[in-house]
């Protein structure tokens, strides 16, 4: 690990910052890292409003979608909503066209086949919207690089509409409208919505030609704060403001579907965090190994009784899930070592027999693992498919297109990418993928870093600091939950490898004459010897609160432990 301890930020704002807010220095030095620095900056941090969204025409070519949409409802179209597979493209589904059948009842949903169909708009789809007599398809999550399909509809006489987030290629499809806030030509002051978060945008467009406000529109939040919270966008500007409210409604008044959800997993007060690790790979594993229908299902259905059924439908395909994403992974370090590839600059992995769905996943616990750009791919049809991942710092979409002779279609961010190829070019581009990476990645990017905001005594942490400090959250991309150094710690005699298999580390530290606290380091019963051997230490952690029988304390959750 490396450990880079964030820059002292300018001792006059904090002095000021403090002042203003009357709060300690250190908390003054947490907000003006991250860029609050006067009351009213941090006013809005503190307290995310509704009133801080933008008006969703200042996205390029909303009132074209917007007109679009009337003339359909006026006309009685059919409108098809389109979206991907995955979390965002599901949430998205869900949201619009709920919001549409609020008011207009020729809606239907699509979801592609990620087996059949593979990401994005299909021409299945487009056959499917000719022969159900559907005028208009409105993408969501997708659609800003299929130029080809939306000629091809425009032929059988269907419109579009595309609401997406990915960059788009060096031409923008034919539609009628295409809204993504990634648009060179499009003057949105935020950047970073996801798929789902521009949905949201069309259907606060629409809302307001009916009449209505932003407050009636919070109930579609818990789905938004979802999909930010699972496609890890950052959680600034919009974004926060979006997850805020979403997750109100989430632990207070969350959808039938999302009710089911939590009743499977039994938890109360949710994070974002909890989001990303209990809410979305569940909505994730329908599309991993059924069909991504059966998520939109679920968030849309209304009865309770008929969402418990199709939860426990979705809880049984992420046990499946889960079980293949821990054999594929076995048998992909396994097949790095036999082939002698621990010292590259990537890690490229195929076995044809991989299950499609989970290859994604498989790619992150690699990169976990060697910490270095991956791609697993598997067979799909005629073609080899992949899933990559990046590490932090190195932008694999771009290192995706210089390789792009070798590539017959790819996209998504700078962390996270789709491609296909055919068979015949998968070594072709697999040199030329670790040819590229090797001359362009910086040396010290392929180790992981731990951004530090600031190093602090142990009797610094009060509960009020971790009051204040909790009111920091939602945490995500663009603002991490704070992590911290301390030095000269001292095991008090009670350190041990706890666990079912001893791999987890549990210290109860003191440092100089200050309380005692205890650390857990998940997976780091190595670093025991360190932490145990009644010499001083120092580590870096976050604070976080333990409950064990009924009472609560702080508690220290170790990132790393050096001599």
């Amino acid at each position: 690990m490396r450990w880079t301890l964030k820059p002292k930020p300018d001792p006059e704002k904090v002095k000021s910052l403090s002042k203003a807010l009357k709060v300690e220095p250190l908390i003054a030095s947490l907000l003006v890292q991250r860029g609050i620095e006067t009351y009213k900056e941090a006013e809005k941090f503190f307290r995310p409003s509704l009133d801080n969204l933008h008006d969703p025409y200042l996205m390029k070519d909303m009132d074209k979608a917007v007109i679009r949409i009337q003339k359909a409802i006026e006309n009685e179209e059919n409108i098809l909503v389109y979206g991907d597979y995955d979390v965002d493209g599901t949430t998205s589904v869900a949201l619009l066209s709920s919001y549409l059948k609020s008011y207009y009842p020729n809606v239907s949903t699509y979801i592609p086949d990620r087996y059949d169909e593979g990401y994005g708009v299909s021409y299945k789809g487009i056959d499917f919207a000719e022969d159900n007599g559907f005028s208009l398809i409105i993408a969501l999550d997708c659609g800003i690089k299929a130029i080809d399909k939306v000629a091809y509809a425009a032929e059988k006489n269907i419109d579009f509409i595309i609401c997406d987030h990915h960059r788009p290629g060096k031409e923008i499809p034919k539609a009628v409208a295409v809204l993504d806030p990634k648009r060179e030509d499009c003057e949105y002051p935020y950047k970073e919505l996801c798929g789902c978060g521009v949905g949201f945008k069309l259907i606060q467009a629409l809302a307001e030609k009916r009449g209505l406000k932003l407050k009636d529109l919070l109930l579609y939040l818990d789905l938004v704060a979802t999909a930010i919270a699972a496609d890890i966008v950052p959680i600034t500007g919009e974004n926060r403001i979006l997850a805020h409210y979403g997750l109100k409604v989430i632990n207070s008044n969350p959808r039938t579907g999302m009710q089911a959800i939590l009743k499977q997993v039994k938890k109360e007060t949710l994070t974002i965090t909890d989001v990303v690790f209990i809410i979305a790979p569940r909505i994730n594993a329908a599309g991993r190994m059924k069909h991504g229908n059966h998520a939109v299902t679920l968030l849309t259905e209304i009865d309770p009784e008929k969402a418990e059924i199709f939860a426990a439908e979705i809880e049984t395909f992420n046990t499946d899930r889960r079980e293949a994403d821990k054999q594929i992974t076995e048998e992909a370090l396994q097949q790095i070592i036999q082939n002698k590839e621990e010292e590259r600059k990537t890690t490229v992995v195929y076995q044809e027999n991989w299950h499609k769905g989970v290859i994604g996943i498989v790619a992150s616990r690699l990169t976990e693992t060697y910490y270095r750009p991956t791609l697993v791919f598997t067979k799909s049809g005629e073609k080899l498919a992949a899933s990559a991942r990046s590490v932090k710092g190195f932008d694999v979409y771009n290192a995706l297109e210089c390789c792009a002779e070798h590539i017959e279609q790819f996209g998504g961010h700078m962390y996270a990418a789709g491609l296909t190829l055919f068979e015949n070019d998968f070594e072709n581009f697999k040199n030329e993928f670790e040819r590229v990476v090797s001359e362009t990645i910086e040396p010290h990017l392929l180790t992981p870093e731990i951004k530090i905001d600031a190093e602090i005594n142990l009797q610094d942490i009060t509960p009020k600091f971790y009051r204040i400090l909790k009111q920091f959250a939602p945490f995500g991309p663009g603002n991490m939950t704070p992590t911290f150094m301390t030095q000269n710690l001292m095991d008090t005699g009670w350190g041990k490898c706890v666990g079912e298999d001893k791999t987890h580390l549990r210290v109860v530290v003191k440092q100089g004459n200050s309380n005692q606290f205890t650390g857990i380091g998940f997976s780091m019963a190595e670093k025991s010897d360190i932490a145990c051997s009644g010499k001083p230490f120092k580590a870096t952690y976050c604070i976080d609160e333990n409950e064990w029988q009924g009472n609560i304390s702080l508690q220290l959750r170790l990132k790393d432990i050096r001599e």
